[in-house]
């Protein structure tokens, strides 16, 4: 199981902070992918993406028990 985290905009779409998806290993690319078939999530193509508290690319590959991180770009003054 991969945990999926949400912030900003993207939880206030889905209703909640925190996602588990059942799969033993899953690119980026692809999970973002489930995510905005199975969620509607077309947002995910603009956000930075962490795997375990490091930054990764959409080719980066997920494992069972990791943690990744979708973050919105921060804007502000």
């Amino acid at each position: 199981m991969i945990k999926v985290l949400l912030f900003a905009h993207l939880q206030e779409k889905l209703g909640k902070d925190q996602l588990d998806i059942e799969t033993n290993q899953i690119k980026i690319s692809e999970l973002k992918h489930k995510l905005k078939d199975q969620y509607y999530l077309n947002e995910l193509d603009g956000v930075m993406t962490a795997i375990n508290e490091e930054y990764a690319t959409d080719e980066d590959v997920v494992k069972s028990g990791d943690t990744v991180a979708f973050i919105p770009p921060v804007s502000g003054g």
